[in-house]
């Protein structure tokens, strides 16, 4: 069976990231079987960044709105990715093909953040962070009822079943632990962004983005979500703060420019060099970080539960991702 949890999406903590949602496009052929220590530092160099991108978002609420932070990021990120393609070469003209399923998929990615973001306002960084890579097992569930090579094996269907009970156990201790009583709410709705993570990898995976250069996939990704966030703050009454500190400015640097952008080049670099499973294995690295920053950054209470639904959901991903 082929790997149901291709797309890392980098925010996930994949590459959605973000990971990130697009490594179904990178080169299949892998240069070097093996990971040196370059790869090895690399990929959890990424793994980290995306871990802590929840706690950056999390970090500034109080002073920049959800959907003004999402507005931004995206701006930025699509505008620096435009540069990209530009330096590259790479024209939307010869990829028109495309469009359909593009724009699909970057209006699944847009509400899939919006979610995110506003999800952040009543839950913590560390819950967001295993909630939201989840999203595999979406993929696998979808591919394996569409395409007979991508049926369930029995080990497979035990890991989504771990996941699941794990993912049932968190959700239930927030229910019982939420000082204000909307932290349900906040899981819910990062539960939807993986919900819509998941149906963006599957839109991608069978349609003509699976061909189609990773940067145009980001693009129409960043360009819809660039497009529809600042009217969403607009809508929901948001504004830009009247004032920047610091750390708010370097909140939406790291969450635009470091991560959405240049980790998620950096992990498309890796895939066209490296075997794509053993690059992919790390992504599982990446809601440990982000539970540990949240925890060690915004002093988060990490619960038995969560961290049983961390194990959990690692476990579960393991044995998904098993050929």
């Amino acid at each position: 069976m082929s790997n149901t949890s291709s797309s890392s999406h980098p925010d996930a903590a994949p590459p959605r990231p973000v990971a990130p949602v697009i490594a179904a496009n990178a080169v299949a052929a892998a240069v070097n079987p093996h990971l040196d220590g370059r790869a090895i530092l690399t990929l959890l160099l990424c793994c980290a960044l995306w871990g802590l991108n929840q706690v950056a978002i999390k970090a500034v609420l109080p002073e920049v709105p959800s959907l003004v932070q999402f507005s931004v990021r995206s701006v930025l990120a699509f505008a620096l990715v435009l540069g990209w393609m530009g330096w590259r070469g790479i024209r939307w003209r010869e990829h028109r093909h495309t469009l359909a399923p593009g724009l699909l998929a970057g209006l699944l990615f847009a509400v899939e953040f919006a979610l995110v973001f506003v999800g952040l306002q009543y839950t913590t960084a560390a819950r967001s962070v295993v909630f939201i890579n989840t999203s595999p097992f979406v993929v696998a569930l979808v591919l394996a009822a569409v395409l007979p090579a991508e049926r369930l094996r029995p080990l497979q269907m035990a890991g989504l079943l771990l996941a699941f009970a794990a993912i049932a156990w968190a959700f239930g201790d927030g229910l019982s632990t939420a000082g204000d009583g909307r932290a349900w709410l906040g899981d819910l709705l990062v539960l939807g962004a993986a919900l819509l993570w998941g149906l963006t990898t599957v839109t991608i995976r069978l349609s003509s983005l699976r061909a189609a250069p990773f940067e145009l996939t980001l693009a129409y990704q960043l360009g819809m979500a660039a497009l529809l966030a600042p009217l969403g703050a607009w809508l929901a009454g948001q504004s830009m703060p009247a004032q920047w500190s610091l750390l708010a400015l370097g909140s939406l640097f790291y969450q635009a420019v470091i991560v959405t952008f240049a980790s998620y080049l950096l992990w498309f670099w890796l895939l066209t060099r490296y075997a794509a499973t053993k690059v992919q294995a790390f992504v599982f690295l990446s809601p440990v970080f982000g539970t540990l920053f949240a925890g060690l950054l915004l002093g988060e209470p990490l619960t038995a539960a969560l961290l049983a639904a961390l194990a959990g959901v690692a476990l579960g991903l393991t044995l998904l991702n098993r050929r």
